[in-house]
């Protein structure tokens, strides 16, 4: 065999299965919206803006085959699922760059090195874990610390207040998505020059101002990059989030205050779970595949919204496109 041949071969692999990868998103995508055009068709714009999202499930499984509702409003899952992810988006950032500096910047090498493998190994647990740890711990935990007798009478009308609602599900994504975070926020950091920081040192920066103005903003990319990744894990989570979150498809009324903390919601991912039994119907079956489709979407925007940010920063950083 020539040397150009071998020199070939690899590339030829490379675009195979780069070429395969791409069909196979492409496949994944068709494949879904297929699914879900039924209801995406008779719905309308009604499938964002309109409620009753649990009722239109019952109605689906009880309709006809010959004649199935095809009519849902997706507006209660969509807001559960970005809530429930932006407060657990805000405490993993602030924990996970804050864990970060510390392993990088202030731990001896020995114990940076035990922590970073920490990390990843919590980044690797299954999210049937995280779920289980968050119905015999954070649940009890929620429901006795913030929920009283009184309360629940005053908010029976509204809905059921236990201890599986969005907070509890907001603290388990959040200790499921800072591993991710942590560990690309650590790779950042570390791929900052070293130069940088001994220029603030020369300057008479004491080391928290260097890593507040020097090493967290040259590694922003890396971190937002984290951010969005572990935002993706968040908005896509279904078993830990269906055990914890209530399984109700209600709007948090933010008028009720704390309160509305404590109400149940319904992510898209855990409605795909919780409703699931009831997929024999064709109408429950579109619908849900409609929830995947909505995840898609998201995932897209957040790829997108990711290849934004990195090209102004890029920009700012005087870097070409």
């Amino acid at each position: 065999m020539s040397k150009k041949m071998k020199d070939l071969i690899p590339e030829y692999c490379i675009k195979t299965l780069s070429t395969i990868a791409i069909v196979a998103i492409v496949l994944i995508f068709y494949f879904v919206i297929i699914k879900a055009l039924p209801v995406i068709r008779n719905s309308g714009l009604g499938l964002f803006t309109k409620t009753g999202f649990d009722r239109q499930i019952r109605e689906g499984f009880a309709s006809p085959a010959s004649d199935p509702m095809l009519t849902f409003g997706m507006l209660a899952p969509i807001i559960g699922t970005l809530l429930s992810t932006l407060l657990a988006l805000a405490a993993a950032g602030f924990l996970a760059i804050g864990a970060a500096a510390v392993i990088c910047e202030m731990s001896p090498r020995s114990l940076a090195a035990v922590l970073t493998a920490i990390v990843r190994l919590l980044a690797s647990i299954p999210s049937v874990v995280f779920g289980l740890i968050g119905v015999m711990t954070v649940v009890p935990f929620v429901e006795k610390l913030f929920i009283t007798v009184d309360m629940q009478i005053e908010y029976l009308m509204y809905f059921q207040m236990t201890g599986r609602n969005m907070l509890t599900s907001a603290i388990v994504l959040t200790f499921m998505i800072v591993p991710t975070i942590i560990s690309l926020s650590i790779d950042a950091i570390r791929a900052v020059p070293q130069n940088q920081r001994e220029v603030g040192y020369a300057f008479g920066m004491n080391r928290f101002r260097v890593i507040w103005k020097i090493v967290l903003p040259s590694a922003r990319s890396g971190i937002i990059a984290g951010m969005i990744l572990g935002a993706g894990r968040g908005i896509g989570e279904a078993i830990a989030v269906s055990m914890v979150c209530g399984g109700n498809a209600y709007i948090p009324n933010i008028m009720h205050g704390f309160a509305a903390l404590l109400s149940p919601v319904l992510p898209l991912s855990a409605a795909i779970i919780n409703k699931s039994e009831a997929m024999s119907a064709p109408a429950v079956e579109s619908a849900l595949f409609a929830c995947g489709a909505i995840l898609l979407l998201m995932g897209a925007i957040l790829s997108a919204l990711a290849r934004i940010i990195e090209k102004r920063i890029r920009r700012r950083a005087g870097y070409a496109d």
